[in-house]
């Protein structure tokens, strides 16, 4: 065995004595609360489509319309020869629809991360980040080579505690958070924050992935929800949960875009997102705002398992939002929780670390489940 493969096979075979090995499940037909997994139907909680709507067929003839009109591929990057009306149609439905200025199109919401991390801050300067962040978020604070600092998770106290040490050393200082956590369903405390970077000088980004379509009157997301506006704040996000295409955004003032269109690697160097992406989103825009009885569903139903598992006297991790976790105290007790209900007729994923701090089974609820689904759930894990 060449000396590659003994470390890859070392490595794996560490990960797996630990429970933390992972592999994919092959899923067939349309995206839905309901799906097959092994040639077995399951009630399906493992979903960011939150809405339903990636199986929606008024997306699907978007997708069709546009691939008949602009092809399979965008061909090149925005400044080479991809831009297309398209994306700026979706461009002006975000920005109008999160009431800014402009907002900028990527290939996800990932690359939308790391880029506009690492083009506003650099070296000489600070970032603040929620030690429990997603990925995209830490690896662009990582990727920028400012000084990074985690806070106690939603700890405005510690963070404050941070800023009043650490700020006045470094040029610019950016505080970084997701608004829902993905792996815990919780928010983040954004009044409150939006007031630290006022008294602080700070700039805020904010990653509105899980909040965009759930959180806030019309679904714009976690600053609709609490109301709140700032000059200083970045909100990016994911086309690939509820929106249900793919792609991210970042939505600012003319100023960041115009910025953003100048500096950021991972949208100067990177293939335009593709035209069947891009109208499907655009249509799902339009329909969240215009339908917000989807979202009246879906906050029916996420009650409805909360009222369950209270009933049932079942611990789940604080939560606002459309996720809701429960804790196991070991990676294989997760992953043996995970298989029993998959047994059972439900696809509900066993997240372990280096994913989260603490094992624990992750529902992800969705508009389109229907209330048998819940109460069978509950007959099982009644027993």
């Amino acid at each position: 065995m060449s000396s590659l493969n003994n470390y890859l096979s070392q490595s794996l075979n560490t990960i797996k004595k630990a429970h933390w090995y992972r592999q994919e499940k092959l899923i067939t037909g349309l995206p839905s609360a309901v799906v097959s997994i092994e040639g077995r139907q399951l009630v399906n909680f493992a979903s960011n489509d939150y809405l339903g709507l990636a199986g929606d067929s008024r997306l699907i003839q978007a997708g069709i319309e546009a691939l008949k009109q602009y092809g399979t591929g965008s061909t090149g990057s925005r400044l080479l020869s991809g831009h297309r009306k398209l994306h700026q149609e979706l461009e002006d439905a975000i920005a109008s629809w999160k009431q800014v200025e402009k907002a900028l199109v990527f290939s996800s919401g990932y690359s939308a991360n790391i880029g506009t991390i690492t083009s506003l801050v650099k070296q000489k300067d600070l970032i603040l980040e929620d030690e429990y962040n997603h990925s995209s978020l830490k690896n662009g604070a990582k990727l920028s080579q400012a000084k990074t600092i985690q806070y106690k998770h939603g700890n405005i106290q510690d963070l404050s505690e941070k800023l009043a040490k650490n700020r006045h050393q470094y040029r610019h200082c950016l505080i970084v958070t997701d608004s829902v956590f993905s792996m815990d369903g919780d928010l983040c405390p954004l009044p409150e924050l939006v007031a630290i970077t006022e008294k602080f000088d700070c700039w805020l980004l904010i990653d509105e992935a899980h909040a965009t379509g759930v959180m806030g009157k019309t679904g714009a997301g976690c600053l609709e929800h609490f109301g709140v506006k700032g000059d200083n704040i970045i909100q990016i996000g994911t086309l690939s949960k509820a929106i249900a295409s793919l792609g991210g955004y970042v939505a600012g003032s003319k100023l960041l875009i115009d910025f953003l269109r100048n500096r950021c690697p991972t949208w100067i160097y990177t293939t335009a997102l593709s035209p069947a992406d891009t109208a499907s989103a655009l249509a799902a825009i339009k329909l969240i705002q215009k339908y917000p009885e989807m979202r009246t569903r879906l906050w029916q139903n996420i009650n409805l398992f909360k009222e369950i598992l209270t009933t049932l006297k079942i611990d789940f991790l604080p939560t606002e939002s459309a996720i809701i976790c429960v804790k196991e105290k070991t990676a294989k007790q997760a992953l043996q929780w995970s298989l029993k209900l998959q047994e059972k007729g439900f696809f509900v994923p066993a997240i372990r670390p280096p994913t989260v701090p603490t094992s624990r089974l992750r529902f992800s609820i969705m508009a389109t489940h229907e209330k048998r689904h819940f109460y069978d759930l509950q007959s099982y894990l009644g027993t």
